[in-house]
């Protein structure tokens, strides 16, 4: 079992800067694959980024790529997402998720709860 809260959210102006973090208890965190999810409002929940359990192996929505970046550090039980950039349009709540399997697709199976995060134009 593993439990995943998100923090780190805010609001912040475009072409600026946010750094979420992802917080996990759980024995088994170091083998887990880890994602971002972003809901805006109104639209379906969409992927926007995944690290495998090594960190070596991460992967990113077209959407985001060249702007953010996801990381974990095994150690602290902590993943991050390092948003530069940022565009009125990653204006959303985001999930941290976590999954045993190697590739979970959408469907991992554990969920945080979720941070909010405001881009002003």
């Amino acid at each position: 079992q593993v439990r995943v809260v998100e923090s780190g959210g805010g609001l912040v102006q475009a072409g600026g800067s946010l750094r979420l973090s992802c917080a996990a208890s759980g024995r088994s965190f170091s083998t887990y694959t880890l994602g971002w999810f972003r809901q805006a409002p109104g639209k379906e929940r969409e992927f926007v980024a995944h690290v495998s359990w090594s960190g070596g192996s991460t992967y990113y929505a077209d959407s985001v790529k060249g702007r953010f970046t996801i990381s974990r550090d095994n150690a602290k039980n902590t993943m991050y997402l390092q948003m530069n950039s940022l565009k009125p349009e990653d204006t959303a709540v985001y999930y941290c998720a976590a999954d045993p399997r190697k590739v979970p697709g959408s469907r991992y199976a554990y969920w945080g709860q979720g941070t909010q995060v405001t881009v002003s134009s």
